[in-house]
């Protein structure tokens, strides 16, 4: 059975103003900084996390949801 695509959009949800965003994800490259359109704050990768997106999104990077494991790294 061939992989599933990945899923290329997660909405960012910034944790100072709560405001909410879809965005694509990049498939050749981690995104490591994110601006947050509601406060401007830049957002950064939790410790431990490869991106914005799997960090601040609802649905993780592509590479992690390659791997399955979560142990992937972009």
């Amino acid at each position: 059975m061939p992989d599933a695509a990945p899923i290329l959009q997660s909405t960012i949800t910034c944790p100072k103003c709560g405001h909410s965003a879809v965005e694509t994800m990049p498939t050749d490259a981690c995104q490591f900084f994110y601006d947050c359109t509601g406060c401007g704050v830049l957002l950064r990768p939790k410790r431990g996390h490869c991106c914005v997106f799997c960090s601040y999104g609802n649905v993780p990077c592509p590479p992690i949801q390659a791997d399955g494991s979560g142990a992937a790294c972009c």
